[in-house]
């Protein structure tokens, strides 16, 4: 069975005002529980002065889910967050929102859409990285065929992983596994059999789902 799964791709923090109550949102990458509850109790440190550090996390293994409205009313702050990363399909990721009560009581409505907001600015901001198996290749292009070569790259769900420029241009390309094959027959036909993908192995890792269309 083929495994393709996202997570975060970078550390995030990002804040905004709602009627005088600050939200800063922080999300991160996470293998374990221990890992998530370490970053939990890390903001609870440095924010001791906040009303609430509401938290979330989903981890893979196990199909953990866990979630904190650190004294919100019931429902407004924790699970309105972890909905966010349900709906993004993210796993390993843990997510902290802290709020600065401003005076004013934004209702049980308003406070769901804060935490929604503050947690989907933080996903944005960290960007959403897809794990799987990729086939790595390399090819070599004229000049002329580099643009469409590497637009054929990505309408096969792939990326350019890194070129070296010489007389020709060397592609170094990651392609999903089950699209290499038809890749490969594609330049090779596109070319009239002047350029032959060379498959150079293969990797399993996470790339920047921005950097595939």
């Amino acid at each position: 069975m083929m495994t393709e799964y996202y997570i975060p791709t970078a550390p995030s923090e990002t804040e905004f005002t709602e009627k005088r109550s600050r939200f800063i949102g922080h999300v991160w990458r996470v293998e374990s529980e221990a890992e998530a509850r370490a970053h939990v109790e890390e903001m609870k440190k440095r924010y001791y002065d906040a009303r609430h550090n509401c938290w979330c996390y989903r981890l893979r293994e196990g199909g953990v889910e866990r979630y904190s409205d650190d004294g919100e009313p019931q429902g407004t702050a924790g699970q309105p967050m972890l909905n966010v990363f349900q709906r993004e399909q993210v796993e390993n990721v843990c997510c902290v929102v802290t709020r600065y009560f401003g005076g004013i009581l934004l209702g049980a409505g308003g406070l769901v859409r804060a935490y929604t907001q503050s947690a989907k600015d933080a996903l944005d901001a960290a960007g959403i990285s897809v794990v799987r198996r990729w086939v790595e290749a390399e090819l070599r292009v004229p000049y002329s065929l580099f643009e469409r070569a590497r637009q054929e790259t990505e309408a096969a769900g792939g990326l350019v992983d890194g070129a070296e420029y010489g007389a020709d241009v060397t592609l170094r390309v990651l392609l999903p596994e089950e699209k290499a094959t038809d890749f490969a027959d594609r330049i090779t036909e596109l070319t009239a059999g002047g350029v032959v993908p060379a498959v150079t192995g293969e990797s399993f890792k996470d790339v920047p789902r921005a950097g595939i269309i």
